[in-house]
């Protein structure tokens, strides 16, 4: 089938990758020239393990193009998905902006049937909204087109998007067409999972509705964790032994800094924006994000208390990407624990595999160093911030030899606890009964 994505940002781009793997012929679309000029040459804006490969591939193969024409996109194209940003606005309610501007480009453009497929994460009724704009600018042409918008939300995790696209765990396809239904249903027939149909308003909410049970999950896990502090109690085993229970699941129960990227806060912030409008207080969400705000700054209450307050101390801080294997820093935890280290009168040397020029440009008075063992060199402590596969196999006795200190701050629970212990380390660990406390 030929498909167009419009939109060549995570959502957009992994989109892309993977409809072309199923093969379909694929056009991105995009108005910065830039960016659809580096895209043509295999280069991508963002990291994701294995899309480059891929889109590299599907360009030698000609069966994947990108342009800035959307006109000429939505011509050859039978489906269109729409796979642009919809970032918070100060009051938590998603800027729409984007996806209403490529609403009324699309009705500039169609000049017969086409599925409107809505990718990006939006408020419910979204699909309506794209339709009537969609219709108005097809009017305004004086024409009579038909046009199915529909929603089908995307699953994504940043990190394993080409994992997660190939098996997912189901696909959300919000429909009233019986066409559009077809037509979707073949368009992933190749892809093995189960195919939920149902309304475009009902898909729209499963897809908030999912992220935001998983940001409480997270929100839960780290109120447990503290609680677990001040007991001595270990939270990583009190998480394991919760999840052997089928009804919780062992996932998203990592005590950790709290959730960030580019959907969580966005999600749970737009979610319970939609309670308040509907004049309903969703308190379990309020709850939720008040939660993971104020774990930052406990977490460096915890350290301030450990190394008699961070005046003169050179903090290394490991990680700076929201989570390993993305370059996302939106939301990341690393953006809040930075500036409160630096009022605070800490020294703070910075390393992430992956993550460099937009920390260093957002905050000048950090050093960036090159690898973490240079991080690390002559510091009083060390914070784990992301859990990047090198740090979890560090030489420890190179560590030690090149601290000035000794305490290690594993904001992630993924370290060798007893290892670093057994090394004359002073490990602590969000909710652990470690040798710190």
């Amino acid at each position: 089938m030929k498909i167009a994505v419009i939109g060549t940002g995570y959502v957009g781009i992994t989109t892309a990758a993977s409809l072309g793997e199923l093969g379909h012929q694929v056009i991105g679309v995009d108005i910065d020239r830039e960016k659809i000029s580096k895209l043509s040459k295999g280069i991508l804006p963002i990291y994701e393990p294995g899309v480059e490969e891929l889109i590299q591939e599907q360009l030698r193969d000609k069966t994947l193009f990108f342009t800035t024409d959307i006109s000429e996109a939505v011509k050859e194209s039978e489906i269109i998905f729409i796979a642009v940003g919809t970032p918070s606005l100060p009051n938590g309610q998603p800027n729409m902006t984007y996806v209403e501007d490529v609403a009324k480009e699309l009705g500039k453009s169609i000049g017969e049937y086409k599925i409107v497929v809505n990718k990006s994460t939006v408020p419910v009724g979204t699909a309506d909204r794209v339709k009537e704009l969609i219709i108005s600018e097809i009017r305004q042409r004086k024409l009579q087109v038909a046009v199915d918008v529909i929603s089908n939300p995307e699953f994504l995790q940043e990190g394993k998007a080409l994992q997660d696209a190939r098996k997912p765990d189901r696909i959300v396809i919000g429909s009233d067409s019986e066409v559009a239904k077809e037509k979707m249903c073949k368009l992933y027939e190749k892809v093995d999972a189960p195919l939920f149909i149902t309304t475009p308003r009902n898909a729209e909410m499963i897809k908030y509705a999912s992220n935001a049970f998983l940001a409480t999950k997270i929100s839960y896990i780290n109120e447990i964790a503290k609680l677990c502090d001040l007991l001595r109690v270990d939270v990583t085993d009190v998480a394991k032994g919760m999840g052997l229970d089928k009804r919780i699941g062992p996932h998203f129960l990592q005590a950790g800094v709290g959730y960030g990227g580019s959907c969580f806060p966005k999600d749970v912030a737009a979610l319970y924006s939609m309670g308040k409008n509907a004049k309903m207080e969703m308190s379990i969400l309020r709850q939720v994000q008040e939660v993971n705000n104020s774990q930052p700054e406990w977490l460096l209450e915890q350290m301030s208390n450990k190394l008699k307050g961070f005046h003169g101390k050179r903090v290394a801080l490991l990680g700076l990407a929201f989570k390993p294997d993305t370059d996302d820093i939106r939301e990341a935890p690393s953006l809040k624990l930075i500036p409160l280290l630096l009022q605070a009168g800490a020294f703070v040397i910075a390393y992430d595999p992956i993550v460099h020029s937009k920390i260093k440009d957002r905050f000048p008075d950090i050093i960036l160093a090159k690898t973490a063992y240079q991080a690390i060199k002559n510091t009083d402590a060390i914070l784990l911030c992301t859990e990047w596969k090198e740090f979890l196999y560090l030489d420890w006795l190179k560590v030690k030899e090149e601290m000035k200190g000794q305490h290690v701050f594993d904001a992630r629970n993924v370290l060798p606890q007893k290892e670093l212990e057994s090394y004359g380390f002073l490990y602590w660990g969000v909710g652990r009964n470690s040798s710190a406390n």
